[in-house]
């Protein structure tokens, strides 16, 4: 998701790596998310108006299936680390076979949930970093995540959020998460120190520089008790310009040079993971070179496959490098999808998941975007369609009826799952993809 404060500073330099890189609401929703097999009416929908903006400011402060797509030419990646169901412990051997059974786990957990509940974790709900009470029904319906809004949070905000998530009906709350990209795209900046626009990064900072820097970041991100970054953009786009409606990328690209967009977004990425904070590598399979800026109407990436070769090998690299989560674009993909790629089975589960080998969370990045109203979907529909397609999380922008919106898009999910047009174990396993990227375990927390 991407929104910008307004242009007041100069264009990021090139330097020395430019050539190698309330009440009735609170119990309304929690009777919704507790009460198995309840019938839930559909609360409204619409398209939405986007949630995102555009404009800038750069600058430093402080630190299905086709051929695999080519070599990037990245520096030495650490050995893939997949996620796994941190719940899942050995039992007694079977019978038949002498092997050890899993005595608990997290699907087996899941699976005693009611389809509103488990729904409800799959949602994630915007709320003003000012004032995240606003989401207090949603968490206590058990929504998986919150994300904030804004540019100059509270100095209480680590406070404020916890205080939150005592309302969750599980003790590990809620994900919260934020864009802190670098640049004009920073939410917290005044609390976590500032990052530059990643072109400047990868203009000027080594790997290792962008790593010690954003691991600062995330340690004071997760002090203030916010768990992950819908960061770093692996997008290879080496216009030298601010964001736009014609170009979603420009400044918030590491490069042009695929080698070092792939290096940077793995440093970025290790940064935040020794930080404490969860990174989501954005926008697969790749905005660099898009007709338009999704947000603002439809959109397409470059045809897929000069995309394969392009857009997508800094995504094949970081999932080599253990990345924990990726965002799916809502650009369509000429010669692969013709829908919104966040909710194309043939991007999310053909590609990423069956031919990339990608076994963390995926998240689809805001389904109120024009691109997806354009394609016929609102907000539920989509959340539903983006399920079905492969995705574990959904999102929206922050609006005015944040509280209706969470409930039609939870009960548009259970309406699917009691008609059989959304599988229960696809449900089931979008849960325990929330759950296990954070290393949660329901049969030992």
């Amino acid at each position: 998701m991407m929104k910008l404060r307004s242009p007041t500073e100069r264009t990021p330099a090139r330097g020395g790596r430019s050539s190698r890189r309330a009440a009735p609401r609170v119990a309304a929703l929690r009777v919704a998310a507790v009460a198995a097999g309840a019938a839930v009416l559909l609360a409204g929908c619409g398209g939405g108006t986007g949630g995102n903006g555009g404009s800038s400011a750069p600058g430093v402060t402080h630190p299905v299936a086709t051929d695999s797509p080519s070599s990037t030419g990245a520096r030495p990646l650490p050995a893939p680390q997949p996620l796994a169901d941190p719940s899942t412990r050995p039992g007694a051997p079977t019978a038949a076979t002498g092997h050890a059974t899993p005595a608990c786990g997290n699907a087996l957990r899941l699976a005693t949930w009611s389809n509103s509940r488990l729904a409800m974790l799959t949602i994630t709900v915007p709320a003003a970093e000012g004032d995240p009470s606003s989401v207090t029904a949603e968490v206590g319906a058990g929504a998986g995540g919150v994300l904030l809004f804004g540019s100059s949070a509270p100095s209480g905000l680590g406070a404020e959020l916890a205080a939150l998530k005592a309302h969750a009906p599980e003790s590990f709350g809620p994900l919260v998460m934020t864009d802190e990209e670098g640049g004009g795209i920073q939410r917290m900046a005044n609390l976590v120190g500032s990052l530059p626009w990643p072109s400047w990064m990868g203009a000027n900072w080594s790997a290792a520089q962008i790593r010690q820097a954003t691991a600062l970041v995330a340690a004071r991100m997760a002090a203030a008790g916010v768990t992950m970054d819908l960061a770093p953009v692996a997008d290879v786009d080496g216009t030298n310009a601010p964001p736009s409606a014609t170009d979603p990328d420009g400044w918030r690209s590491f490069s042009g040079n695929g080698a070092v967009a792939a290096s940077d977004t793995i440093a970025y990425m290790q940064g935040m993971i020794s930080g404490g904070v969860i990174p989501v590598l954005k926008h697969f399979p790749g905005l660099g070179g898009s007709s338009y800026n999704s947000d603002d109407g439809p959109a397409s990436t470059l045809p897929w496959p000069t995309e394969q070769t392009v857009g997508v090998p800094p995504f094949t690299a970081a999932i080599a490098a253990g990345a924990p989560a990726i965002m799916i674009s809502n650009n369509t993909v000429p010669g692969l999808a013709t829908d919104p790629a966040g909710l194309s089975p043939t991007v999310i589960t053909g590609e990423l998941k069956g031919r990339l080998g990608f076994h963390g969370l995926v998240i689809t990045d805001a389904l109120d975007a024009k691109a997806v109203s354009a394609a016929g979907f609102d907000v539920p529909q989509a959340a539903v369609q983006a399920l079905r397609a492969g995705a574990d999380m959904v999102m929206f922008g922050l609006g005015p009826n944040v509280g209706a919106q969470t409930s039609a898009t939870a009960a548009a999910i259970v309406s699917a799952v009691n008609g059989g047009s959304l599988a229960r174990s696809r449900l089931i396993d979008a849960a325990g993809a929330v759950l296990a990227v954070r290393h949660i375990d329901l049969c030992h927390s």
